[in-house]
């Protein structure tokens, strides 16, 4: 499994744009990845709240990082992609907002299945963002799609 650190660094080198607005991997385990982002001035939109995208780009990368950590585990070449997205928002998003995904093993299994049949998969992942207060602002789905290469 890979690390928080070892992801944060990531961002920093490969997706310096999530980096830059504040997105953190705060804990990652076999089932769950756990991602949080502050409101500041650097990602807000014009209604004082956070920007959708930086929204997004927290919740891809609390499903993203399971991919990620699975595919290191097999050990095979497997690439991976968002094929589709959906996204509900219910209350402005301010303070600190925390995005919870618990789809891990359901993205193991489909690592799994396409490392041993060479058959590409599909998952849909889900991310759900919740405030300070424990009120959810957020909701994304992506659709994954994992194949092994060669």
């Amino acid at each position: 499994m890979i690390t928080p650190a070892k992801i944060n660094a990531f961002t920093f080198l490969k997706l310096p744009s999530c980096w830059w607005c504040g997105v953190r991997v705060q804990e990652i385990t076999p089932e769950q990845c756990v991602v949080t982002v502050k409101h500041r001035w650097f990602n807000q939109n014009p209604f004082n709240s956070m920007y959708f995208a930086v929204q997004a780009m927290a919740a891809e990368l609390s499903t993203g990082a399971l991919v990620m950590s699975y595919i290191k585990e097999s050990d095979a070449r497997v690439s991976m992609l968002v094929a589709n997205n959906e996204a509900t928002f219910t209350k402005k998003a301010t303070g600190k907002i925390t995005f919870t995904c618990t789809d891990g093993l359901a993205i193991k299994e489909a690592i799994e299945k396409t490392v041993t049949t060479g058959q590409g998969q599909t998952v849909w992942m889900e991310a759900t963002g919740i405030n300070q207060d424990g009120i959810q602002v957020s909701k994304f789905r992506f659709e994954w799609t994992v194949k092994r290469k060669g």
